[in-house]
């Protein structure tokens, strides 16, 4: 095998325009107007928004220090796929284009692009008097203090890629080949699909934005556009929002039945790869395999269907790429961090999910290919600055409001700001949207002390913190549960790259809970918060037992018999 060049993956960027003018009276900070999202919907949300800028830029530095020529965007790469948003990326991706002969491969992820028409978006940020206002696209919603703007809008297919075009998705002069599932045409008329609702009486032609391109000799990309939209039944105005089921959650359950094509072209290019010696990567933004790896089964028990239960891809999607013949493929989507491997018939197939920028842990992946396989290295961005200035404005939001300052403002990086940040998420996401609430109103303000004695009677903690390092008994005992909580969300989320962000002896703690406490969650859950915490508790030994079988360079072999090797 020729040598071939490394790649860069990015996934889950999610960049928002902090120097957009989005038509409203923007928070001033060191003489600058900036547009930033307010910390009550950022604590709220699953990523960050107004640090997205920053931690890209960072990432592109880190790949032109290595330097690496090929970077592929996993989806997302916008906030919400807003017209104005999108315009200032692509002027970013184009200047370093030409600034360091990059090149960038896009495929599009559920916020960056919807339906056929796009959709209206709503967003909150601080204006010049430090409050928190709504800025819309849609201007049925305007309302006194919301301010309107197009700009917001989110574009559906093909508009949507208009402003991305050129990374990726229509052919370039310099391709060696390039195709899409449909033939070698990259008009957007040749690459429609017919899909209908369930009663019938709603049937579009949609675009597939899916390509194959090899940039140097011998390197396949398989880019793999995974939105799927569904028509919904009943009656619509053509091609409006509420006529389709979002993508978000779809992915490739849906696309086994609503895009078989691609299956067809995958098995195709396999196949071709294999005849002509081809290095093929495959990619899309939604996950082939359960990038948790099973280790989640304690939160269909406790929380019900939650996101993370409706995005986990059903076994028939490994058997039909398997069958296809696909042995690996990158996904994002769920800002995750693991290495999932299934096996059919001796056949293999890995998924490597890649974590995102905006999320805790913040890392992408670099992939070398090799004459015995791939070596997948994974880059942490933890270490860097978080920008001052978004610090400044979400201090003077919760000042104005008169509400308790959040620990984040005063992170000194941004590896420990989105730990903060995770904690955020559960007090003000997962316990009002996800735990039960009697559970939660249990457990509020106690200690692991007080857990323990609740569930195993006076002197339990003695027991508990016999098995932690010596002289750490009282710092553990009076730990808080929201700090245990907000650590077992870490640890389900980043895997390995979580263990050296939580202190060693509370990892131990943790593994004496589990065993201690902790029951399989296959019994069920009788609804007590006794119950409750055990199962809870008992999740902490699969997230460890994942985490410690992690590492960040992977070897993926190209002999189909070999498992995956960590180191």
């Amino acid at each position: 095998m020729a040598n071939l060049p490394q790649i860069a993956v990015i996934a889950d960027a999610h960049f928002h325009d902090l120097e957009a003018d989005f038509g409203f009276p923007a928070i001033e900070i060191d003489g600058k107007r900036l547009a930033v999202r307010s910390w009550a919907d950022t604590r709220e949300s699953t990523r960050v928004f107004n640090e997205s800028a920053k931690v890209l830029d960072e990432a592109l530095a880190e790949v032109v220090r290595r330097g690496i020529r090929h970077i592929v965007l996993l989806g997302d790469y916008t906030d919400d796929g807003q017209r104005q948003t999108t315009e200032h990326l692509r002027a970013i991706l184009e200047r370093h284009e030409r600034e360091h002969g990059t090149r960038f491969y896009a495929l599009p992820g559920n916020h960056d692009i919807f339906g056929p028409k796009g959709r209206h978006h709503t967003k909150q940020f601080l204006d010049a008097n430090d409050a928190r206002v709504f800025v819309t696209s849609d201007e049925e919603k305007v309302r006194p203090g919301t301010y309107a703007t197009p700009l917001m809008y989110c574009e559906g297919y093909p508009a949507g890629l208009a402003s991305v075009a050129v990374f990726g998705y229509f052919r370039k002069p310099d391709d060696i080949h390039w195709e899409t599932p449909f033939g070698a045409s990259d008009k957007v008329e040749d690459r429609l699909y017919e899909v209908s609702s369930p009663d019938g009486r709603n049937s579009y032609a949609l675009m597939d934005a899916s390509y194959l391109v090899e940039p140097e000799p011998g390197l396949w990309l398989m880019m793999i556009d995974a939105n799927v939209f569904e028509p919904r039944d009943g009656t619509f105005e053509d091609g409006e929002e509420a006529a389709f089921v979002d993508s978000t959650g779809a992915g490739w359950n849906a696309l086994l039945r609503l895009k078989p094509f691609i299956i067809d072209w995958i098995a195709d290019v396999s196949a071709r790869a294999r005849r002509l010696g081809k290095t093929l990567l495959a990619f899309s933004h939604y996950p082939v395999l359960d990038p948790f790896d099973g280790a989640t089964g304690a939160e269909s028990v406790l929380f019900g269907e939650t996101n993370i239960a409706r995005r986990t891809p059903r076994e028939a999607v490994a058997h039909a790429l398997v069958d296809a013949g696909l042995t690996l493929h990158f996904s994002g989507h769920l800002h995750v961090e693991g290495v999932t491997r299934r096996e059919r018939d001796v056949r293999p197939l890995t998924n490597i999910a890649v974590p995102s920028l905006v999320a805790f842990p913040p890392a992408f992946k670099i992939v070398e290919p090799s004459a015995s396989g791939l070596l997948v290295e994974t880059v942490e961005l933890s270490s860097i600055a978080v920008d001052p200035r978004i610090l400044c404005g979400y201090r003077r939001e919760i000042a104005h409001l008169g509400e308790e300052r959040d620990r984040a403002f005063d992170a000194p990086d941004y590896g420990l700001f989105l730990k903060a940040h995770k904690r955020a998420l559960v007090q003000h996401r997962y316990f009002p949207k996800e735990w039960p609430k009697d559970v939660v109103d249990e457990i509020s303000g106690l200690s692991v002390e007080d857990v323990c004695t609740r569930l195993g009677g006076p002197g339990t903690m003695e027991g508990v913190i016999a098995a932690c390092p010596p002289g750490e008994a009282a710092r553990l005992a009076r730990l808080d549960m929201l700090e245990l909580i907000a650590d077992w969300y870490c640890l389900r989320q980043a895997a390995v790259l979580a263990l050296d962000k939580i202190p060693a002896p509370r990892l131990r703690l943790y593994r004496t809970l589990a065993a201690r406490f902790g029951r399989p969650p296959e019994r069920g859950w009788d609804g007590s918060a006794h119950e409750f915490l055990s199962i809870f508790f008992g999740a902490f030994d699969a997230f460890l037992a994942r985490a410690e079988a992690g590492g960040l360079r992977v070897h993926i072999q190209n002999a189909p018999s070999k498992e995956a090797a960590c180191t």
